[in-house]
């Protein structure tokens, strides 16, 4: 055969890539491959040490005799085949956690063959995804979960229970309802801030409770300098677990809110000059540590405290990590029963808290299993809000002057003029210092008193703004009917 009548190589790598391989575009343009009948998608453009899509194109042709081709026609046929796909229909790709048909979530067990979790309201099964339906990413951080346990009568969620140092019932709860969360694709989970005195297990608590999702690889991170390396964090994985916190900076606290509510990160593309990389993310988040210190308003209404206390008898970590690595299918498998037992189960949606959809979850969970968990949720908030108080002067000194307005009154007066009114009142008759961070100007006091405005209402204290001739106003108001100490959350 002459030359001229060779076929290319890079049709040859193309022709087998377009039998064997199914590919398609996500919504930012990336462009995915997908072995036929197996629901894991790689990027054609990865270079991971995960395997790219590139080394399982070269293997599976070598294995089916079609040879070894060098890099340039490889080159050449990927670039053909992802303007290829740049005309198929868009689809999504997920790490851990999807959404599917008919109302079902799946859960990626991350093993090679491609096997899942489907959860529906009517029972749970193992099976391989369709990938028309699902299209699982992964990366480093995806661990292997075991293949879970059916039918345990929730003896997996007591073992866990048994193996944690979980300070009273009400912890014990809110930990089951964040797991039972994490299971969700759609719903935003507070962040459990694990909390105790030194020597509770607040690390090995936190680790066992990512491993559930993420298997045995799972671990805790020390938190990222900046926010950058934290977001890529973030993105390879599904449950993000920080260690050990001693001081949350503003810029980390800020960054913690976008991650359990949602937000979008984007930056320029490499090489590229008007190219830009976009990526969505919103993740179950996961704190260690005895004390954070001031925790800020935004923050606080996104955290969900879980105390632990010191255990009465030690044992080594080898004993302990046999038993739950042992333990961990049925743990697993309980979980998935009390996930399909909450999801089948009717509960109104609490309309005066901020996480909606969490509470939404406790409620479901209390229907089920009559735990309490929307109750615990509620006290965990008050408790926060304690600390965002006794942390802040600025709200302490507001909360002081608030006792002097009747129930049911309203006083407006300019910024500057409240500025005023409560440096006074923190300086009192001593004329001490104001502290450092006290608002300077009246726009910086309506900026904090902003953000301080959900902690205030849930202390019986409404803020609010607005116009007249003269100028803006600031109002402060107590409700006719709720003292101070008994306002309840209104988030």
């Amino acid at each position: 055969m002459s030359e001229d009548e060779k076929t290319p190589a890079r049709e040859v790598i193309t022709d087998y890539a377009q039998a064997n391989f199914r590919y398609f575009r996500t919504a930012d343009g990336t462009v995915y491959a997908q072995r036929n009948g197996h629901p894991v998608a790689r990027p054609i453009r990865s270079q991971g040490t995960t395997g790219s899509h590139r080394q399982e194109l070269m293997v599976g042709m070598f294995r089916d005799g079609r040879g070894v081709f060098n890099g340039t026609a490889l080159k050449e046929a990927l670039d053909l085949i992802e303007a290829l796909a740049l005309d198929e229909d868009v689809q999504a790709t997920h790490i851990r956690v999807a959404p599917g048909l008919d109302g079902a979530t799946w859960l990626d067990l991350g093993r090679a063959d491609g096997q899942s979790v489907r959860i529906h309201p009517t029972g749970w099964i193992v099976t391989t995804p369709d990938p028309h339906e699902v299209c699982w990413r992964r990366t480093q951080l995806t661990g292997e979960l075991p293949l879970p346990v059916k039918d345990t009568d929730g003896k997996g969620i007591d073992a866990l229970l048994r193996l944690c140092n979980f300070a009273g019932a009400e912890t014990e709860c809110l930990a089951i309802a964040w797991l039972l969360g994490c299971l969700g694709p759609s719903v935003p989970v507070p962040a459990p801030f694990l909390t105790g005195p030194q020597g509770a297990g607040k690390s090995t608590g936190g680790r066992m409770l990512v491993r559930i999702i993420e298997g045995m690889t799972g671990d805790l991170r020390r938190a990222p300098k900046d926010e950058e390396n934290l977001i890529a964090a973030v993105a390879a994985g599904w449950v993000t677990a920080l260690d050990n916190l001693s001081h949350m900076t503003p810029d980390l606290s800020d960054a913690m809110c976008c991650i359990v509510t949602g937000a979008e990160n984007v930056k320029r593309a490499l090489f590229t000059d008007g190219d830009v990389v976009r990526s969505r993310y919103r993740r179950p988040l996961l704190l260690t540590g005895i004390d954070v210190g001031v925790i800020r308003p935004d923050l606080a209404e996104r955290l969900l405290p879980l105390r632990l206390e010191r255990p009465r008898i030690r044992r080594t970590e080898a004993e302990l990590w046999a038993e739950y690595e042992e333990v961990l299918p049925v743990v697993l498998g309980s979980l998935l029963d009390l996930a399909v037992k909450v999801r089948a189960a009717e509960a109104e949606t609490p309309t005066d808290l901020r996480m909606a959809d969490f509470a939404h979850l406790c409620a479901q969970l209390d229907a089920a299993t009559g735990l309490g968990a929307l109750a615990a949720y509620r006290a965990s908030l008050d408790d926060l809000n304690d600390d965002v108080i006794e942390g802040d002067l600025l709200a302490q000194t507001v909360l002081r002057h608030a006792e002097s307005i009747e129930p049911g009154a309203a006083q407006q007066l300019t910024s500057t003029e409240w500025l005023h009114l409560l440096s006074r009142l923190y300086s009192g008759d001593e004329l001490r210092p104001l502290p450092k961070g006290w608002p300077t100007t009246g726009k910086v006091l309506s900026d904090r008193l902003k953000r301080l405005q959900p902690t205030l209402a849930a202390r019986g204290l409404l803020i609010d703004s607005g116009r007249t001739r003269e100028g803006r106003y600031l109002e402060m108001s107590r409700p006719p009917s709720t003292p101070l100490h008994e306002q309840k959350p209104a988030f």
